[in-house]
């Protein structure tokens, strides 16, 4: 082979192995890019499933408070009920109390009027 065509071929040979060896190379930081995107992805998805794991204890806990507080509502209602009807029955017996104190009022009144009226003698 001539020097002239070897020495070609060399210069040739030689990018030919930089060119591999820089596609090498952005296929390492192709992959690297890629582990680091992965790893992003499976921190993201685990906060999300941390987040979602979180709302469903609260939300766990939303129902049971709601379904003890109806128990609660539930064992007072007759209690209420019964408060309402004593006292509905409490300003009956006042009403009739205070009817019953206005005549007796104006009855010991009247009496007393016609005791001054006898003692006075008229």
């Amino acid at each position: 082979m001539p020097p002239e065509l070897d020495a070609a071929v060399h210069r040739q040979l030689g990018e030919l192995i930089a060119g591999m060896r820089s596609l090498q190379e952005d296929n390492r930081r192709l992959e690297e890019m890629m582990r680091r995107s992965d790893d992003k992805s499976d921190e993201s998805r685990s906060k999300i499933h941390r987040r979602m794991d979180e709302m469903v204890d609260r939300v766990g806990k939303v129902e049971t408070t709601i379904v003890t507080v109806q128990e609660d509502i539930s064992e007072m209602r007759p209690i209420t009920d019964d408060v309402k009807r004593w006292k509905l029955m409490g300003i009956g017996a006042l009403g009739m109390i205070g009817i019953a104190g206005i005549a007796l009022g104006v009855s010991f009144a009247d009496a007393l009027k016609r005791i001054a009226l006898v003692i006075l003698g008229r």
